[in-house]
């Protein structure tokens, strides 16, 4: 490859100027994510202030983080195969595996669209036992779902700029989305008196000019691969390997989804307000101040790892995914400070009712505990993804959720009440850490020790 490819900086940038500058845009524009989100909820807790509509998108929440988890298992996928072709040296390949994911895409976002004509009405029935907030769950997600198809391509092109170390346009486009979504929510939800489908509306809105940031840069600008599709031939293979890299962000993201459902039923039999609910909604909606963060830094350092370990260049390797780890564990420690010293001030943005509030501010204090090994557990399954160990980082994010929270949530609850459900967190966090960053060194030296003996055979 030529020296002037940008994706050569992965090899030859000093790796902690590396790690930050392509981190940087993707942090930033994931606050701005997480921003967004929050504001979202704010709106919402204002216009209803019995907090229903607050439950609603908690609810909501669950099927958007399954959609989300589709499109990020895509792009990631495609994120990872791209960066480790490119590696390589292997172009062609790295071409064909970047068309084969904008079809992919495509395909899904078709799919949801289908599923938005029945999923929301059966899956709020079943959800919640009260009725304003099933409506106002449905509301929200059929537009959400009919509109999906503009999120699914813009993350799949987003990971493929960021595979060759292009991350300013995705800041950009996740920018302009946020700041898209938090200028029409008050004119739609309150000018316009839609309510909760109000703040739909906004959100596909932002999606759609996110969208259409990243697709006018992509067929405005030469790349490091070739999205033309003219000599594209399509290869099974290609869908089947995107998919695979892409199955631990998919369970990782899609299972905290689906533990919630479990959760919800059981907070519900804790607390038939289901207020609980909503509080644990929020904390969701907060945290992701704390964790953002740190999915940017594995954004941006995803690429590097699996170009690097593509390149068989180990002193790299090994210095990135310590940077990533020191770095990961700042972050989750400030958040851990905050959360203790200040939950009503966090708590304060939302309009809540004094039972609400004293359960939430418990609830603050108590999960924060996790982010004090949180970063040590995401670094560990990209560093699982980017060496082709996705099987690890699967079972990882299984037991870490699975297997050690809804036992530890059952457990503890039966005679610590609520408090039970939000000490299962941290420890199951704790656990999951304690067993699988061993497992990784091994990993690590096993990849490597293959890597060598193939390129040596070559």
């Amino acid at each position: 490859m030529n020296s002037d490819i940008k994706s050569m900086k992965l090899r030859n940038m000093p790796m902690g100027k590396l790690i930050f500058s392509m981190s940087l845009p993707a942090i930033f524009s994931m606050l701005i994510q997480a921003l967004y989100n929050i504001v979202d909820t704010m709106y919402i807790s204002n216009f209803d202030k019995t907090g229903n509509g607050v439950v609603a998108l908690g609810y909501a929440f669950i099927i958007q983080t399954i959609v989300l988890a589709l499109a990020l298992g895509i792009g990631i996928g495609a994120n990872i195969l791209i960066s480790r072709k490119l590696g390589e040296g292997k172009q062609l390949d790295a071409s064909n595996i970047a068309r084969t994911s904008i079809i992919m895409s495509v395909c899904l976002g078709l799919i949801i669209l289908l599923c938005g004509f029945f999923i929301p009405k059966w899956f709020m029935r079943i959800s919640s036992g009260v009725s304003v907030v099933q409506d106002y769950g449905i509301e929200y997600l059929e537009i959400i779902m009919f509109l999906a198809m503009f999120m699914m391509v813009e993350i799949n092109l987003s990971k493929m700029l960021q595979s060759m170390g292009r991350m300013i346009v995705p800041m950009i486009s996740q920018l302009v989305g946020a700041i898209v979504n938090i200028v029409f929510d008050p004119i739609f939800i309150f000018n316009l008196n839609m309510g909760i489908k109000g703040a739909a509306v906004a959100t596909v809105l932002g999606q759609f000019a996110a969208f259409l940031i990243v697709f006018i840069y992509v067929i405005t600008h030469k790349l490091d691969i070739e999205l033309n599709f003219r000599n594209y031939k399509f290869n099974i293979l290609d869908v089947k390997n995107t998919f695979f890299s892409g199955i631990p962000t998919i369970v990782m993201n899609s299972l905290s989804a689906i533990i919630n459902i479990v959760l919800y039923a059981l907070l519900r039999t804790l607390d038939p307000s289901e207020q609980s609910i909503g509080v644990l909604s929020l904390f969701f909606k907060l945290q992701s101040f704390v964790f953002m963060p740190v999915f940017g830094l594995t954004q941006g350092g995803l690429p590097i790892l699996s170009y690097n370990y593509g390149a068989n260049l180990k002193n790299r390797f090994i210095k990135g995914l310590f940077i990533l780890y020191i770095t990961a564990f700042s972050v989750m420690l400030f958040g851990f400070l905050l959360f203790q010293l200040a939950p009503d001030f966090l708590l304060s943005m939302f309009s809540l009712e004094a039972q609400t509030l004293e359960i939430g501010r418990n609830a603050l204090k108590i999960m924060s505990y996790l982010f004090l090994t949180a970063g040590l557990s995401v670094i560990s399954i990209t560093a699982f993804q980017s060496i082709g160990y996705g099987t690890n980082a699967l079972l990882m994010s299984l037991l870490r959720q699975a297997g050690f929270l809804i036992p530890f949530a059952f457990m503890f609850s039966s005679f610590m009440g609520l408090n039970g459900v939000w000490l299962a967190y941290p420890l199951a966090e704790s656990l999951c850490s304690l067993i699988f960053l061993p497992i990784l060194y091994f990993c690590y030296k096993k990849a490597f020790n293959k890597k060598s003996k193939e390129l040596y055979v070559g």
